[in-house]
C-alpha cells in the first residue's frame, strides 16, 4: 500500500503527469481543485475543492497526507496576469506551506521554472547555480518578468520553510491539453514548417519530469533546488525530429533576425488587441528562440535518479496522444 499525497495542478500539463505517476505506484492523491477537466477525468484521486490560499481549509484537505506537491502555476500575458501570477506562484505558496505545518507535514516540493535558473552553450551548459542577467534576459517590466519575479520569490518562500524546489524546462508529454510546451511539435506535425529558430533548449519527457517531482519530494534535500532537463537540442534538430516521426518535411531555413525583431515589435500592438492570442510574440520570448539557452539536470540525475528518456521516444509519445486526442487532424501520419 502506497503513501497519501496532497497535489495542486493536477488540472495542468505537468500535475496531470504526476498525479498518474504516483497513483501508477499504488500511492493515494488528493487534488486541490477548482473544478475537474480532462486531465483528472477518470482517474481514482480525491478532489478538494477551494482556494489554495485558505490555510485552515487545504491543512484540513491535506490531513493524512505524507507530501505536498505544489505544482499549480501559469504563465498568464493577459492585463491581469502579473496579480494572478502572483497569487498563484507567491500567496498559494506561502498559505500552502502553513498549511503543511498545521497539518504536520514534513516533506514539501514547489514546482518552479527554467526562467529562474541561468543558461549556458551546448559544452558549457548551465545549472541551478549559474547566474542570470535578468533585466537583459526577461526586461525591467512586463509578464514575463513578471512571471521570473513570482517564481523566484516562490522558491524563497520555499526554502526558508525547509521546502525543496524543482525547476522544470522544455517538457513534452501528454496531458498538455493547451497545448503549451507541445505547440511547436503540433504545428510541424500538421504540415511542413520550413523555417526554425536559430536558438536551442533543454527537454524532458513529461514522465521523466514527474518521476523527479516524487523523487525530489522523497529523497531532495531541503533548501535545494534541482532543473529538471535531459537533452539539450536546437530547435532546428527537434523540429527536424517531430517532422520525421510525423512523416511531413523537415525545417530548411534559419529564422532571419530581423523577422524575430519586427515580430516583437508588432507584438507590442498586437498584445494590447489579444494578449493571450499573441503572447508568444513577447519580444523576450522572440529573443530566447534565438539564443542557445542551454541547461543540464545532472543534479537530479545524480541525486534523485531521473531517468532520461530518449528523445525519440518523448516524440513518439507525444505525438500518440496530441494524434489521439484530435489535435494534428487527418493530415498527420506517422513515419514510425
Amino acid at each position: 500500500m502506497g503513501a497519501r499525497y496532497f497535489l495542486t495542478g493536477g488540472t495542468g500539463f505537468v500535475g496531470a503527469n504526476v498525479a498518474r505517476a504516483l497513483l501508477a505506484r499504488g500511492d493515494e492523491v488528493v487534488c486541490a481543485v477548482r473544478k475537474p477537466n480532462l486531465c483528472l477525468e477518470g482517474l481514482p484521486v480525491t478532489l478538494a475543492p477551494g482556494n489554495l490560499t485558505d490555510v485552515d481549509g487545504m491543512a484540513r484537505a491535506m490531513e493524512g497526507c505524507a507530501g505536498v506537491l505544489h505544482v499549480a502555476g501559469t504563465f498568464d500575458p493577459g492585463p491581469d496576469g502579473q496579480k494572478t501570477m502572483w497569487a498563484l506562484h507567491v500567496d498559494a505558496t506561502e498559505a500552502l506551506l502553513k498549511a503543511s505545518a498545521k497539518a504536520g507535514i514534513a516533506r514539501f516540493v514547489t514546482c518552479s521554472s527554467s526562467v529562474t535558473v541561468g543558461f549556458g552553450s551546448r559544452d558549457a551548459p548551465g545549472d541551478e547555480d549559474t547566474p542570470i542577467d535578468v533585466d537583459r534576459v526577461y526586461g525591467r517590466t512586463g509578464n514575463l518578468r513578471a512571471y521570473h519575479d513570482s517564481k523566484l520569490e516562490s522558491e524563497r518562500i520555499t526554502f526558508a520553510h525547509g521546502g525543496i524546489v524543482v525547476n522544470p524546462d522544455y517538457v513534452l508529454g501528454a496531458w498538455d491539453v493547451k497545448p503549451t510546451s507541445g505547440q511547436l511539435l503540433v504545428t510541424v506535425a500538421k504540415g511542413w514548417v520550413p523555417a526554425y529558430p536559430r536558438g536551442g533548449k533543454c527537454f524532458i519527457d513529461a514522465e521523466d519530469c514527474a518521476i523527479g517531482h516524487i523523487a525530489a519530494l522523497e529523497r531532495g534535500r531541503p533548501g535545494r533546488r534541482y532543473l529538471l532537463g535531459n537533452w539539450n537540442l536546437s530547435y532546428r534538430e527537434f523540429m527536424a525530429a517531430c517532422a520525421k516521426e510525423a512523416g511531413t518535411r523537415a525545417p530548411m531555413l534559419p529564422v532571419p533576425r530581423l523577422a524575430m525583431r519586427a515580430g516583437g515589435l508588432a507584438g507590442r500592438l498586437l498584445q494590447r488587441v489579444d494578449a493571450h492570442r499573441f503572447a508568444g510574440l513577447d519580444e523576450h520570448v522572440l529573443l530566447s528562440m534565438l539564443q542557445e539557452r542551454y541547461r543540464t539536470g545532472k543534479r537530479s540525475w545524480d541525486e534523485l535518479g531521473v531517468p532520461r528518456t530518449p528523445m525519440e521516444t518523448t516524440i513518439r509519445r507525444a505525438m500518440g496522444w496530441f494524434r489521439e486526442h484530435g489535435y494534428l487532424g487527418k493530415s498527420s501520419v506517422s513515419a514510425g
